[in-house]
């Protein structure tokens, strides 16, 4: 069987896909002004963050200027009728100690709060767990809407302007499989090209324009720092969201030199020293729960672990109780 053909095909089409990606990846001049800052649910996703995990972010902060009120793990929702009356009493505050806001909501804290009150039926609280939309829907309507935000925002762009790229693309495919099936036949080798073709070509029409940060995105993301307040970080336990102190895990009492912990990941954040002239040392961390307790144990980790786990990942890992040091992961589990 002579593969010389089809072999030069996929690397031509390999080729223009790599040269779209590395040209397409260049940084361009930003279309609007960059934002020096930008809302927290933005930021959690320039980090990589699940769409539950920005639309809890986005819903905590609209509790935080006054738009719902939290107490414990229940929420309630202030209407508009009330916050306009509390603003013409206490014209400087609101009910949640900020400033009351007047200007149109962005269109993603619209579709929160319309979901939010949608899932209360007009009771006057619910808890914060039950008010988590489906995922298909938080991946199709909600997770765009903050996608466009940080894209006004000047923190992130489209990979291309349009869909003429992918679609030319995903049709040049047409090449390779052609002339590797008209090679090969009826055969495991038509087979594989057929299922590679349609893989890639579906990605690429589901990728449409894509979605890359830019230079100002990359750095107002960053690590995440460390709780500014322990006592009133608000985590996810796998049963609920709650309010916990996080403390760290080291300690001087003997004991086992490995100890065996599992729980949920509620927080993760970077600690970063300087180092004179040796620049910056990063240390890694992430907090467990067990689901019941009154405290979240802080553990550092490597590198490698803090990029793979997330908040509401369940994990059971191995670590070094005097340092407080994970050593080894033995279980990952994704919640979400």
């Amino acid at each position: 069987m002579d593969l010389v053909w089809p072999a030069a095909a996929w690397a031509l089409w390999v080729a223009a896909l790599a040269a779209a990606f590395k040209v397409s990846s260049r940084e361009r001049p930003p279309q609007a002004p960059p934002a020096r800052d930008a809302p927290q649910p933005v930021v959690e996703l320039l980090r990589g963050m699940r769409a539950q995990e920005v639309f809890h972010s986005a819903l905590f902060e609209l509790a935080g200027r006054g738009w719902a009120t939290v107490e414990g793990d229940r929420l309630s929702l202030w209407s508009a009728g009330a916050r306009e009356e509390r603003a013409r009493d206490e014209p400087t505050t609101s009910e949640a100690g900020a400033p009351p806001r007047r200007e149109p909501l962005l269109p993603y804290e619209q579709w929160v709060l319309e979901r939010v009150a949608a899932r209360m039926a007009g009771a006057p609280h619910a808890p914060v767990i039950a008010l988590m939309p489906d995922g298909a829907d938080l991946e199709r309507e909600f997770m765009p809407l903050v996608r466009q935000c940080a894209i006004d925002l000047g923190l992130a762009r489209r990979r291309w302007p349009t869909m003429i790229v992918p679609v030319l693309l995903a049709a040049a495919l047409v090449v390779p499989w052609y002339v590797t099936v008209s090679r090969s036949g009826v055969s495991w080798l038509g087979g594989i090209a057929t299922m590679v073709s349609f893989v890639a070509g579906v990605s690429l029409l589901m990728g449409g324009r894509g979605f890359l940060t830019t230079a100002r995105g990359r750095e107002l993301a960053g690590p995440e720092a460390a709780p500014l307040n322990p006592r009133q970080e608000w985590i996810f336990t796998g049963s609920g969201w709650r309010g916990v102190e996080i403390e760290p895990a080291g300690n001087t009492r003997p004991g086992p030199k490995r100890q065996e912990v599992a729980g949920h990941v509620v927080k993760r954040w970077v600690n970063v020293e300087s180092s004179g002239e040796h620049g910056s040392r990063r240390d890694y961390y992430i907090a467990l729960h067990d689901g019941s307790s009154e405290k979240a144990t802080a553990f550092r980790v490597e590198q490698s672990v803090y990029h793979d786990v997330l908040p509401g990942d369940l994990v059971r890992v191995v670590v070094k109780p005097r340092s407080g040091t994970v050593v080894r992961v033995l279980a990952h589990e994704r919640h979400w």
